[in-house]
């Protein structure tokens, strides 16, 4: 399919019965010009409404499950109404939503017997967001006269079986995705599809971990061989920091797409970490656009920027992060057996290390992860080294949790003389004590660990000393 453009919604582009007309109305645009794939989040909050939901059915809150389905209910009812004024169409939609939400109910009420949540079960109950959005957006367009039709991604993402942070087996997803999709673009529909989720090999269903709208676009974009792929949310594009720590924070015309994976997996709220992934292999270019400024450019994710590598390009932070440190007692234990059967640990916890740092003679070290990944790892960690620390050969794992990461990230930093010096440099003079640095042999990312209450003044003052912003 030539010049195919996939087109990807986030939350707050779906947010409201106006914010989905507009999306329609971008939808609308360029199916009248190319073939065009729509994947679509859910309304933004529903995700978190839903979740909340089958945290009140384990806890056996029967009240609060009760009290979030009239709210979800309320939320779509409210919102087909406002899309679809003719009564008939509005019915036929509304009957397909109250589908949905029984599933959901079922699924609710069934923890609610149980007391607990089967990941699998969270699963399919949570992409049931999206399934929401894409039956209300194609519906619309219906209505408007535009063949266009709800897809669940489960008929069309095929994953593994890591429920909650699923990864795509892109073979057979191409062979579903083109044997289902080819034979609508051609006769000029507009398929609407569910992101965020997908199903195993046997129809089990999966999501692809929280954000991962973006990754579903990202996977249509490579097994249908796109043009290009756009990314629709509320910000003008990839910004050179958060806007709300530093105010002349600018909008980057062009990154790489090493720059932009960093950034993502660093803090930076435009992507999903794994969104270029599937679209490099093929250069698929991406960009980043606001639904809310259409007159603001965005920014295009490319190969290689047209000016080449120029050094720093954007600084991001994180302060969901917590710091584990691992401190053998005697250095007769070797330290390099303990941080292998660590990362082992963190593995089989599924948690990503997103900086780590090491001493010599103590054969001590540290690792930054996510805190909502913390009582997994530590669970894992306390599993592997039972032995170790009962006898006291392994001092108590300790956890910092009042800290933050800052990543300097950009192409071209490489052996540029005296970088890193400006940045720590930079950072002591606003009184900020760095705990740790991490910066891999790319030197395309350096990460440093400061205490959280530093961050923001650690953030403005590398963006300054880099001469980032406008």
């Amino acid at each position: 399919m030539k010049n195919l453009l996939v087109m990807k919604f986030g939350g707050t582009s779906m947010g409201t019965a106006e914010r989905i007309k507009s999306a329609a109305a971008l939808c609308e645009d360029a199916h009248s010009h190319r073939p065009t794939v729509v994947v679509v989040s859910a309304m933004s909050k529903v995700t978190d409404m839903l979740l909340e939901t089958l945290r009140h059915a384990e806890g056996g809150d029967e009240r609060g499950v009760d009290a979030n389905l009239a709210a979800l209910d309320h939320k779509h009812r409210d919102c087909c109404a406002d899309l679809l004024p003719d009564l008939p169409a509005r019915n036929a939609t509304q009957a397909l939503l109250d589908s949905i939400l029984l599933e959901f109910s079922r699924i609710a009420r069934g923890v609610l017997m149980l007391g607990e949540r089967p990941p699998r079960s969270v699963d399919e109950a949570i992409a049931v967001g999206e399934r929401l959005s894409s039956t209300l957006i194609a519906a619309y367009m219906k209505s408007r006269g535009v063949e266009a039709f709800a897809v669940n991604a489960r008929d069309l993402v095929v994953t593994d079986a890591v429920f909650g942070n699923a990864s795509p087996l892109m073979d057979q997803t191409r062979e579903k995705a083109v044997n289902q999709l080819k034979p609508a673009l051609e006769q000029r529909k507009l398929p609407v599809i569910t992101g965020f989720n997908g199903a195993t090999m046997d129809g089990r269903a999966t999501t692809l971990g929280r954000g991962g709208s973006d990754f579903s676009a990202s996977i249509l974009a490579s097994v249908l061989d796109a043009s290009e792929l756009w990314i629709w949310s509320d910000v003008d594009g990839i910004m050179s920091a958060d806007p709300r720590l530093v105010p002349n924070a600018k909008v980057l015309d062009e990154i790489t797409y090493r720059e932009a994976a960093e950034l993502a997996y660093n803090g930076a709220k435009v992507l999903h970490p794994r969104t270029l992934v599937p679209l490099m292999e093929k250069d698929i270019p991406v960009w980043s656009k606001n639904s809310f400024n259409l007159t603001a450019p965005g920014t295009r994710i490319v190969p290689e920027t047209r000016e080449g590598p120029i050094g720093p390009r954007a600084v991001t932070s994180m302060t969901n992060v917590a710091l584990v440190t691992l401190d053998p007692a005697s250095a007769l234990l070797s330290g390099t057996k303990i941080m292998a059967r660590s990362l082992e640990a963190l593995a089989a916890a599924n948690a990503e290390v997103l900086a780590l740092t090491s001493s010599s003679y103590r054969q001590n070290f540290c690792f930054l992860i996510r805190t909502a990944e913390l009582p997994a790892v530590i669970e894992r960690l306390e599993a592997t080294f039972s032995i170790e620390l009962t006898h006291g050969y392994l001092n108590p794992i300790d956890v910092e949790l009042d800290v933050g990461l800052l990543a300097i990230v950009g192409e071209g930093m490489k052996g540029h003389p005296g970088l890193a010096g400006r940045i720590f440099t930079a950072i002591s003079r606003e009184m900020v004590n760095i705990i740790a640095i991490a910066q891999g042999s790319s030197e395309l990312t350096i990460g440093i660990v400061v205490r959280k209450d530093g961050i923001e003044k650690a953030v403005r003052a590398v963006h300054a000393e880099c001469g980032l912003g406008n």
